[in-house]
């Protein structure tokens, strides 16, 4: 089981205060500082461009409309955006072509809505490393997009989520795209809705983390609504003792049926309880009525491996 390492190593960095002499947003191909992120942005255009972010808190966001854009820190753990949302919606809009987040920490976004974000991809494909979500209402939300794929690696998803007169919010959320990858990550002390929730038609859920033992009115680990193909496998999880919904660990089809699901491998993850909760579960629900390949999971006792609804 390779999940317990999924603790990223800059979590002891400080973040430091965004207070500099200098402008804190580089665009690396020409060495040209910005003082707000939206004008690093609009510099990049419809091209490719790297923007090197300076240590600091910032309350700023971004709008990306067009162009592939990679969003660096300096130093990763400094780079703190805390609360600041464009549109309404996240601290970063994606609709352009492409976009790469690395080293970053998303803080601290609420909205009318109920669903902010620090990441809101709306066109386009995304890769987020080495970063961490904390403490808003959601961590990464998606629109529509079938062609567009998601990659998540190495990050920290804490104290997001909910379920506010039933309009629900998660850690991860993902619409109708191509694929959704997330690995090597962390979930922990969630406030509501699910951990991942996505309804990609293929996803490679792999060497998690899913640690509810301090999550307060949680629902599933992983939620698959409209169905999916591909794997989840090696992942650790705890289901705590707080939950809206202690029925299963793994939904899949709970909702509609947009993509098959046959040949789904749910394979070598370990599942277990919080300790001092003993309860009854079931580690995958299905609605499909498809034929998932599921093998060689470790499961604690109260836990049934495969439950049809």
């Amino acid at each position: 089981m390779r999940a317990s390492f999924a603790v990223l190593g800059f979590l002891i960095a400080a973040p430091l205060m965004a207070q500099s002499d200098s402008p804190s947003f580089t665009v690396q191909e020409t060495g040209q500082g910005y003082w707000r992120l939206q004008d690093a942005v609009k510099a990049i255009g419809g091209g490719r461009g790297t923007i090197m972010i300076a240590p600091g808190s910032y309350e700023d966001c971004a709008v990306q409309t067009e162009g592939e854009v990679n969003y660096i820190a300096s130093k990763p753990g400094t780079v703190v955006f805390d609360g600041f949302s464009c549109e309404g919606k996240a601290g970063l809009v994606l609709r352009g072509r492409g976009a790469n987040v690395e080293g970053i920490i998303f803080q601290n976004f609420k909205v009318s809505d109920r669903n902010g974000s620090g990441i809101r991809l709306e066109k386009g494909n995304l890769r987020v490393d080495n970063a961490i979500f904390r403490n808003s209402e959601q961590g990464i939300l998606t629109a529509t997009d079938p062609s567009g794929s998601v990659v998540v690696e190495r990050v920290t998803f804490a104290g997001l989520g909910g379920c506010p007169d039933g309009m629900c919010s998660h850690s991860i959320y993902i619409g109708d795209i191509g694929s959704l990858t997330v690995r090597s990550c962390r979930f922990e002390r969630g406030t509501g809705g699910h951990y991942v929730k996505s309804r990609s038609a293929r996803v490679e859920i792999s060497d998690n983390s899913f640690d509810d033992t301090r999550g307060t009115e949680t629902n599933y680990m992983i939620d698959l609504p409209a169905g999916s193909v591909g794997s989840i496998t090696g992942n650790e999880f705890v289901q705590g003792r707080n939950k809206e919904n202690y029925s299963a660990f793994i939904a899949v089809g709970a909702e509609d049926r947009l993509h098959p699901s046959a040949g789904l491998v749910i394979a070598g993850n370990k599942a277990s309880f919080a300790a001092g909760v003993q309860r009854n579960s079931t580690f995958v629900a299905d609605w499909t009525r498809e034929p998932l390949k599921i093998a060689n999971n470790a499961l604690a006792a109260g836990l049934t491996l495969f439950g049809r609804r």
